[in-house]
Order: C-alpha cells, then sequence, then structure tokens
C-alpha cells in the first residue's frame, strides 16, 4: 500500500491515488475508458439499489433499449445533433462489410426511445408513460479522469411523457427533489438546486434543472440533472396521442439521469490523506471487526467472541477481517483507506473485560471503550450520527465557501481570487455569459430555485436580476 498523494499538494492525484489505493477502478486499455473494481462496483449498486426503488415507488418502470442508434434518429433534433456531434462514437462497418447507415453508440436515448415512444402513444390513456433505463454509454471525451469523465460510463436515465407541459414541468422537479434526496441523505453531501442558463442547459431541452455539489476543493460538481425537453422531441419523432377532445397532440417530455460520477462525488466530497471517507447508508461495508490476537494461545477465545459480535451485528454491512498474513495496523490503514465508517477491535484483554473498542472513521483519531452489551445500541447510535456529521460538514463546507458580490468587477476578482460559489443576481445575457467564462473559467452553476426575489442586475444595469450560482466546475 503506498502513501497517498497529500490533498493539499495535489488535489487531482490525491484523487487518483485514492481510487487506485482503494480499489475503487482502474484504467483500462482502451484509451479514455475504465474498470470499475468490485469495491467500486458495489458503491455504485447501494446508488442503484436506493433510486431504483425510490423510481418506482414513483410509478416507473425499467425497459432495456438497443446500444446501436441508427445515425439519422440523432440527427432529427437539431440542437440534440449539434450538442453531442463532437462525442459520438461511431459504428461504420459490421460483419465484414460496410453499414448502409452508420450507427451510433448510444450517447443518452432520447432518440431510440422516441422512437419507440411513437409506436406506444396514440391515446391520451396511453400516458403518462415513464421509463426508466439502466444502462451504459459513450462520450468520446478527449480529456478524461476516472468516474468524472469518461468515454464510457455507466448511469440510469428517465425518459417520459405527459399530456401536458405542467404534468411534464412537476414531473422534472419531483425526480430532481429524489435526486437531492439521494445525495443529502444517503450520499451525505449538501447541494444547491437550480435551472442552468441557456448556455450550460442540455442540449434539446427546454430547461435543465440540476443539483450542485462542492467538492472539498471547492469546484463544483454537477451530481445529476433533470430536462424539460417541452414537444421538442415528441415533434421531431411525430409523437401524438388523441386527446379527451378527439384532437391529436404531441406530448410534452422529461428525461433525467445520474451516473457513476456520483462516486467521484463521494470521493472529493468527504475523503482525507487516509483515503475514503464513506457514509454509512452508502458504505458496502458499515462495519469492519479486526481480532487482535497477540499469540496463537489467543486465538480460539478472540475468534469466538468476534462470531459472537458478527452474529450481534448481522443487521448491518458487517466484514471481519481475520487474515492472519497482515498485522492489525495494516488492517486498520487499509480499512481508513476503504473509508469504513466504524471499526470494532477486540483482544483478550478486552474479552476479560467484556468490552470493545470501536474507532469511527469521520473523526480522526477518535476511540472509545464499548461494553458488549451495550454494542448493539451503540453501534446503531453511531452509525446515525456519522452520518449525520458527514451530511453537516459538507453543509459547513459549502457555506463557509459561498460568497456574494455585487458588481460584475468584484464577480471577476471574486472569481479569480477564491475558490468557492459566488452568487449575484444576474441578468441572462449569453455574451456576458460567456466573457466571465473567458476571464475567470467559472461558469453559471443554476439560478437556485430556493430563491425567488429579483433584484437590480451587476451585469445589465436597467435590468434586473435572478439569484445566480457562479464556480469553477468539474
Amino acid at each position: 500500500m503506498k502513501n497517498l498523494t497529500p490533498m493539499t499538494e495535489d488535489f487531482n492525484q490525491w484523487y487518483t491515488d485514492v481510487i487506485q489505493e482503494a480499489e475503487l477502478a482502474d484504467y483500462s486499455p482502451v484509451k479514455g475508458s475504465m474498470v470499475i473494481r468490485p469495491y467500486g462496483y458495489a458503491i455504485w449498486e447501494n446508488i442503484q439499489k436506493y433510486l431504483d426503488n425510490r423510481f418506482k415507488e414513483t410509478g416507473h418502470k425499467n425497459a432495456y433499449f438497443p446500444l446501436l442508434i441508427p445515425k439519422s434518429f440523432i440527427q432529427k433534433e437539431a440542437e440534440h445533433v449539434e450538442g453531442f456531434s463532437p462525442e459520438l462514437a461511431t459504428v461504420t462497418h459490421a460483419g465484414g462489410k460496410e453499414l448502409e447507415e452508420p450507427l451510433i453508440v448510444r450517447p443518452t436515448s432520447e432518440t431510440i426511445i422516441n422512437y419507440m415512444f411513437s409506436k406506444w402513444i396514440s391515446s391520451h390513456r396511453d400516458l403518462p408513460l415513464l421509463i426508466n433505463q439502466w444502462a451504459n454509454v459513450v462520450r468520446w471525451e478527449m480529456r478524461t479522469r476516472l468516474f468524472l469523465r469518461t468515454s464510457e460510463f455507466l448511469w440510469q436515465e428517465g425518459h417520459t411523457a405527459h399530456e401536458t407541459s405542467e404534468e411534464a414541468n412537476e414531473e422534472a422537479l419531483k425526480m430532481l427533489d429524489i435526486y437531492e434526496e439521494f445525495v443529502q441523505d444517503i450520499a451525505a453531501v449538501a447541494v444547491r438546486k437550480g435551472v442552468k442558463s441557456e448556455i450550460e442547459k442540455f442540449a434539446g431541452a427546454t430547461k435543465t434543472y440540476s443539483i450542485e455539489a462542492m467538492m472539498l476543493d471547492k469546484k463544483a460538481l454537477q451530481a445529476g440533472t433533470s430536462h424539460e425537453l417541452g414537444q421538442n422531441f415528441s415533434k421531431a419523432f411525430e409523437i401524438q396521442f388523441s386527446d379527451k377532445n378527439n384532437k391529436l397532440q404531441h406530448p410534452y417530455q422529461t428525461s433525467w439521469g445520474v451516473s457513476t460520477r456520483l462516486i467521484g462525488m463521494i470521493i472529493m466530497a468527504h475523503g482525507d490523506d487516509k483515503g475514503l471517507k464513506l457514509p454509512p447508508n452508502l458504505a458496502p461495508i458499515q462495519i469492519v471487526v479486526v481480532p487482535i490476537i497477540p499469540n496463537q494461545d489467543d486465538s480460539v477465545l478472540v475468534m469466538n467472541k468476534v462470531e459472537e459480535i458478527d452474529k450481534l451485528l448481522s443487521k448491518h454491512r458487517i466484514e471481519v477481517d481475520d487474515r492472519e498474513e497482515v498485522t492489525p495496523g495494516f488492517k486498520f490503514n487499509e480499512w481508513e483507506l476503504k473509508g469504513v465508517p466504524i471499526r470494532i477491535e477486540i483482544g483478550p484483554r478486552d474479552i476479560e473485560n467484556n468490552k470493545v473498542i470501536i474507532s469511527r472513521r469521520d473523526v480522526d483519531g477518535s476511540k472509545i471503550e464499548v461494553s458488549i452489551e451495550n454494542l448493539s445500541q451503540k453501534v446503531d447510535e453511531l452509525l446515525y450520527e456519522i452520518q449525520n456529521n458527514m451530511f453537516l460538514k459538507s453543509k459547513k463546507h459549502m457555506d463557509e465557501n459561498t460568497f456574494h458580490v455585487d458588481s460584475k468587477k468584484e464577480l471577476i476578482k471574486t472569481l479569480n481570487n477564491k475558490e468557492g460559489f459566488v452568487t449575484c443576481y444576474w441578468h441572462e445575457n449569453e455574451k456576458d455569459e460567456i466573457e466571465i467564462k473567458e476571464l475567470t473559467s467559472a461558469t453559471i452553476r443554476c439560478y437556485p430555485i430556493d430563491v425567488n426575489d429579483t433584484k437590480k442586475s451587476i451585469n445589465q444595469k436597467n435590468k434586473d436580476g435572478c439569484y445566480t450560482i457562479f464556480s469553477k466546475a468539474y
């Protein structure tokens, strides 16, 4: 196990070191793509499990659509093709022959799904149609980073069709709320929820909502998006239904998704120089038990007690590390690196005193003695406390690194001199937005939907502006 690059020395290298040393992922032989290792995939499975249940509770059904999409489909929606063209991977040959029509490797599934919707929707009784897909997608990235930006990644994409614009908007916001709930309650990361600017919205959407998190290096990370598509795709793919008055209408649609970049978010929002810190609600292993066996004569005594503890705490995700070839110190370091929330140590002397030693990963150097009869209750309390503490730390970090400015000059100066979120009142204007990006490398992250007031804007003196968050981002 090598030492991790300190976060303060090189945050990006620290991030890569953690992923490789904690065995979350590795580089694949195909440039820009990754292999997700079992421990990293176990985190993804827990993300899937929670969200899949929530989607089903809100009436969505899972389906699967093809990986290969006819090129003509991608070209049907003008903004969509323009937005995705630079990232497309195209199949031109198959079975030893040139294809009559090139096929695009799925960058997102709006087009193929809408083609199918045009076959499935004919009446208002077919609506709402609420579909979700768990899949892989390919976007040919030039500059890649494990989990955050890879040429192939895993995600879910929801696609829905509705009778009215109001229903579609309600759906888009409902799914955004589910993403917020997951990121805050399960991943323990604070977010700001809002609407993207025209420049930053999804290609083909009328409106894009997002949740924005702040990483430990104070950069923003877009943790989930939900798009209101209006009738753009239903018109492009000639999806029509007869309404209650027997008139033909185009449905209003949404699409929404989160991806394996959530794993990158969890690493960068919680970690430290020892490695990962995983919130208990998400951790593949919530508790690790390390037996301390000073000599072989104590082995049976200690392992019997460990087995008892394992059964006592079996409702949690628990692992016993009984490896004999490595020292307890090595094990402590490894489980800290892997971010396990609670470590329990037990040796002959502890058994004599009917207690164990507990260390919690979220508080550096913490060690408490707990009697075995109180262990189950104490572990329940600690897991709740750790989850809550991790979220509060994330929220405090975001609050302390959010700065408000009252002039364009001050906005540029603050973005160039400080990392974090910079808020202001801004009147949307493409030219001004591009200027800020060129001068500072920062973008509008969102117009938060929890702030409804407007005030004199800092960029268009005679116009009111919306409350806006600017930040540098991943």
